[in-house]
């Protein structure tokens, strides 16, 4: 095997991006962004979070009236943040400061999670006989370059310095996937039960984390190892019973769903949840308890009930479609979603993390207020898989598409919003356009990973033929 290198000077960009983001905060009112509508929404905006802290301490209800949606644990973590004041310094500095290092230790999180996969992705290659491809794969230290991804990327970034909450959420849903990949139990049931409670579409992560502790990381389609075992088996001779048993046993892990560190995550996942209902039951207990939490935040998330401009599509359609039909459409919508998780679990089985990041595309396409920090996200994790997504189509397209969205979202929503010569059509065709290079993004890293899948199965049989002539 040969030794991994890390990528050129990798300390030196991961400090560099937490130093471009310091200078950045310091800017006057930290460039505005706080208030753009890409950035904040409902229940990632900061304003709305300092909102129902004061209306906390004014011994109010912190969801009274339509300000504040999000985790009562968040506003008690970042609520004394937001009042407390640095002379000289600018406003928010110590939330900036938690947003910051909270993408750094996503990126960590990342970077480790990519030495795993590709640990268990070589190692499985070797075992299949495919040297070449599994030394090919070790020379791209995709960890580190899907980290330096998520760090410098623009959407990172913007959602950083605009005290975007998406920050902690992404570290949890990061966090949770580690402590999948590590097969650590504890760690991947509280980053999966502290994600749902905060933004509930990671809910739908509970497929791959399960397929991660159970299978492993990812591999290659698990009917190649069966191939290989019966193929190791018949080379063996009927009297070399331990050169048998050890052809049954080689490639037992990558075969075999093992159970133990499935109900020990779903154990744990029932006890942090437990844990944390009786923290936010403690904490709402005086205005009007759970069921009142559970109105304000994920019953406001599945009913769409603020239809303020975002970079989703939802907004806009519930903002035209009739009051009788309303029901009706939030069913659609959220089906839909539900609709594509098993299908794909199915068909992408074996690579539960690749499996992840599909899921989280995909709800950041459906979900009621998305944010270019779900955007963050998924670019990040979708460096973890450069290796096998190298023959990719429509990838300079896709670059240029998310460009000029970005670059043209501000510029509808200031024609419409302040310059009066616009419309709401305007900022919505960006949204729709935002919306087909997901969905691109999607098919294409999709359709590129099965034709990878597809190669490995071409040189495997090869190789077997090989063999056996």
């Amino acid at each position: 095997m040969t030794k991994k290198k890390k990528v050129p000077w990798f300390w030196t960009w991961v400090i560099g991006s937490v130093v471009f983001r310091l200078i950045l905060l310091y800017f006057p009112k930290n460039l505005n962004l706080s208030s753009r509508p890409e950035v904040s929404t409902p229940l990632t905006s900061l304003r709305r979070l300092a909102e129902g802290y004061w209306l906390k301490q004014s011994s109010v209800s912190p969801y009274a009236g339509s300000m504040y949606h999000g985790s009562p644990l968040l506003l008690t973590l970042l609520g004394p943040l937001t009042v407390k004041r640095i002379e000289g310094q600018p406003d928010n500095l110590l939330c900036g400061l938690v947003f910051v290092i909270a993408d750094v230790v996503s990126a960590m999180l990342i970077c480790a999670a990519g030495e795993k996969l590709q640990v268990a992705y070589s190692s499985s290659l070797q075992s299949l006989g495919l040297r070449d491809l599994s030394e090919n794969s070790e020379r791209l230290p995709s960890g580190d370059f899907a980290a330096l991804a998520y760090l410098w990327n623009p959407f990172t970034i913007v959602a950083c310095v605009g005290l975007s909450t998406s920050a902690i959420e992404n570290l949890m849903v990061v966090l949770s996937l580690y402590g999948a990949c590590s097969r650590l139990a504890p760690l991947a049931a509280f980053g999966w039960v502290m994600a749902t409670h905060l933004s509930l579409y990671p809910a739908i992560l509970i497929i791959p984390v399960i397929l991660l502790l159970g299978y492993g990381p990812d591999a290659p389609p698990r009917k190649l190892f069966w191939q290989r075992n019966r193929l190791e088996v018949g080379n063996s001779s009927s009297s070399d019973s331990y050169s048998e048993e050890k052809a049954k046993n080689q490639l037992k892990v990558a075969n075999v769903f093992s159970w133990r560190p499935v109900v020990s995550f779903l154990l744990w996942t029932l006890l942090w949840s437990s844990y944390i209902l009786v923290l936010c039951s403690i904490y709402v207990q005086q205005y009007g308890g759970l069921q009142e939490l559970f109105k304000r935040t994920y019953g406001f998330i599945l009913t769409i009930q603020d239809l303020s401009p975002n970079i989703g599509v939802l907004w806009y359609f519930f903002a035209e479609v009739f009051d009788f039909f309303r029901n009706f459409f939030l069913i659609v919508f959220h089906g839909n979603i539900l609709m594509m998780l098993a299908p794909l679990a199915l068909r992408l089985n074996h690579r539960p993390c690749f499996l992840a990041f599909v899921y989280i595309v995909i709800s950041s396409i459906l979900k009621s207020y998305p944010s270019v920090g779900d955007s963050a996200l998924y670019l990040g994790l979708l460096g973890l898989f450069a290796y096998e997504l190298k023959d990719m189509q429509f990838s300079f397209f896709l670059l240029s598409g998310y460009v000029g969205v970005s670059l043209l979202s501000p510029v509808m929503h200031n024609l419409w919003i302040w310059r009066g010569t616009g419309n709401a059509n305007f900022y919505f065709a960006t949204a729709i356009a935002y919306a087909c290079f997901q969905i691109i993004l999607v098919v294409e890293s999709v359709s590129a990973m099965l034709n990878h899948d597809r190669t490995l199965t071409k040189l495997f049989t090869a190789a077997v033929q090989n063999v056996k002539s």
